[in-house]
């Protein structure tokens, strides 16, 4: 299990500052159980305060219930408790004495995939939930293909409604098998099936009792238990610029600080950096991090780095080892989910923001989109449509500093933004993440581009 790295500055007092945080973020079909499952694990685990629960104990009262609906526990907007979906993503937080969680439960209708890519994007472990009467169906496929696309690198396959299969093991063995190798040809390094019934709470927090032919662990021991994602400190330092800040005060006349949050890695006094896109390079003069000065710095903190030279550096800018830099470009390649009602067009002009920095684009090609139920992609499509997962390639006016997603979930991230209205049209990881995609001619012409 590994350790989380804790800061010199001041931070949680208790049993709980030294466990490790996982996050992890549910999906699946409508119906499938999913705010069951969480309301049975929060529950079961104590996790529920008196109050929260008397209320859902009476709304199910009212609803004609005679047991507590515990997926009011997570259901927390009214159109969702009214129709009995999950539309938005709901955060909760919960412990145990071996972990610290922060869990996403996220919608399963179709028209709400988008949302498992903002649930998802920063989880350690997904969990995707299936009904034993349907098995894998196409939203299941979808679910296992933005969990690959995000390199989300635990998936845990929860065949759900067990008891009413009569806890069938042929039943979850044909499920798991099918999910499993589909799961393994998108390329999830680690996939666990467990079969429980989230109504009941078989093998959600306990052990079951009428599944004794399965020997594995239940839903919250392999949470407490699975090992957390890699540590941050262990990539390339990289310090997207936020803010600049220059007091000019009696006190600090020549004070030139630039605020940030560490996106990965180490930063050191002393170390020598570059300053992308411009390329300026100087050294690292002084960290300070809560208003202390530091030696050293780590990934996720906050802090404000200054330089020993007067180099001009702005928002968006990124600070980085001289010996360790990512690369720059202004033709970026992407694996992308769209999450927009409108359609992204080849020859679209879009805003593409990545870590502090947002620049003008435009879409130069579509090669191809992902097509879920055999994995094929279908060339050359044009456009894409909301929940779409494709191809993308993007010109932009100005040099981005990118990291290859598989190297970096947050350096290798971008948004691309309609610049009309501000509207987040598409999510995109630079880099290769599936198959080679098939086509490659672009549908409009190199002369056409003013940058």
């Amino acid at each position: 299990m590994t350790t989380t790295r804790t800061t010199p500055a001041p931070g949680p007092a208790g049993p709980l500052a030294e466990t490790t945080l996982l996050r992890f973020a549910t999906a699946g079909s409508v119906d499938d159980g999913k705010s069951t499952l969480v309301g049975r694990l929060l529950h079961d685990s104590k996790s529920v305060l008196t109050d929260q629960l008397e209320a859902v104990e009476h709304a199910s009262r009212n609803r004609g219930q005679d047991t507590p609906d515990l997926a009011l526990l997570t259901d927390g907007l009214r159109a969702e408790r009214e129709q009995g979906i999950t539309i938005d993503v709901a955060y909760r937080y919960f412990a145990t004495p071996r972990r610290r969680f922060i869990l996403a439960d996220t919608p399963g209708h179709v028209q709400y995939t988008r949302n498992m890519v903002t649930g998802a994007s920063t989880a350690d472990l997904a969990v995707v939930l299936v009904d034993a009467r349907n098995g894998v169906v196409e939203q299941t496929r979808r679910h296992a293909a933005v969990a690959a696309l995000l390199r989300v690198p635990h998936v845990v396959l929860a065949v759900n409604k067990m008891d009413l299969v009569d806890y069938a093991e042929p039943v979850f063995a044909a499920i798991a098998e099918e999910f499993t190798a589909y799961a393994a040809s998108l390329g999830v390094p680690d996939i666990t099936a467990i079969p429980i019934s989230a109504l009941a709470g078989d093998n959600v927090v306990e052990p079951s009792a009428h599944m004794d032919w399965y020997g594995g662990p239940t839903v919250l021991e392999h949470l407490e238990t699975v090992p957390a994602s890699h540590d941050l400190t262990a990539c390339p330092a990289r310090f997207p610029v936020q803010y600049v800040i220059r007091p000019q005060t009696a006190e600090h006349p020549d004070y030139r600080g630039y605020a940030g949050q560490i996106a990965s890695g180490v930063l050191r006094v002393g170390e020598p950096v570059t300053v992308l896109p411009s390329g300026r390079t100087s050294t690292v003069a002084a960290i300070d991090a809560l208003g202390v000065s530091v030696k050293e710095a780590w990934a996720p903190q906050s802090v404000t780095v200054r330089l020993a030279d007067d180099v001009d550096v702005s928002r968006g800018d990124l600070i980085a080892p001289s010996g360790d830099l990512p690369a720059s470009t202004q033709d970026i390649e992407a694996t992308v989910c769209h999450v927009a009602d409108q359609p992204l067009s080849v020859g679209q002009r879009v805003l593409i923001k990545h870590t502090t920095r947002t620049v003008k684009a435009i879409v130069k090609d579509i090669p191809s989109r992902l097509t879920l139920d055999d994995l094929s992609q279908h060339p050359a499509p044009g456009k894409l449509v909301a929940n779409d997962i494709g191809r993308v390639v993007v010109r932009t006016a100005e040099p981005l500093a990118l990291d290859a997603y598989a190297d970096s979930r947050r350096t290798g991230s971008f948004l691309l933004i309609d610049p009309a209205d501000g509207t987040t049209l598409t999510a995109g990881m630079a880099g290769h993440s599936f198959a080679e995609s098939a086509g490659s001619g672009s549908a409009a012409d190199d002369g056409e581009w003013d940058f």
